[in-house]
């Protein structure tokens, strides 16, 4: 089992993602933040994050989109404002279908939010600065296995929200 934590839109916070790196960091394989940092890739609060750039992030050094791959399922990470999330995932669903991505991870909205369509897990953390549709300042931590992905959603301070831990069944490819 491999464990990957996404976080977005962080909106110039430094002292907590360095917090957040250091509770998790012998946990998770990987470390991702879905943009809107505002801050620079050489900032040492973006140390060990593969990040990617927001509608709010300038100055370059990031990429608008990236790929990877954890345990054997393809991640493509977006901020999603250039794919109007706030609106539909639909243009979302197209690109992930592109690049054959098993799980998305996106921002902008700042709403908490995980669902499957298709055979794809779209997954947005909330903010950790300005979360919206509620007040908790979300994180999350996916634990991947074969058939399924366990979501834990995290307050900021590292309480886990457990009525909105859950899992995902994904579709055999």
């Amino acid at each position: 089992m491999s464990k990957v934590l996404v976080v977005s839109d962080s909106h110039g916070l430094t002292k907590e993602l360095e917090i957040l790196r250091e509770r998790h960091l012998n946990e998770v394989d990987l470390m991702i933040h879905c943009g809107d940092s505002q801050l620079m890739p050489d900032d040492q609060s973006m140390s060990g994050y593969l990040t990617v750039m927001g509608n709010c992030d300038f100055g370059g050094g990031y990429p608008l989109d990236t790929t990877t791959e954890v345990a054997g399922r393809k991640f493509f990470i977006t901020h999603g404002h250039r794919y109007s999330v706030k609106t539909s995932l639909m243009n979302l669903k197209y690109i992930a279908q592109e690049v054959n991505a098993d799980i998305v991870c996106f921002g902008h909205s700042h709403v908490l939010g995980a669902e499957v369509i298709g055979e794809t897990f779209f997954v947005n953390p909330g903010s950790i600065r300005l979360p919206r549709e509620r007040l908790e300042k979300t994180y999350v931590i996916l634990d991947l296995f074969v058939d399924k992905i366990k979501m834990s959603v995290f307050e900021l301070n590292g309480r886990e929200i457990l009525e909105l831990s859950r899992e995902f069944i994904l579709p055999q490819k």
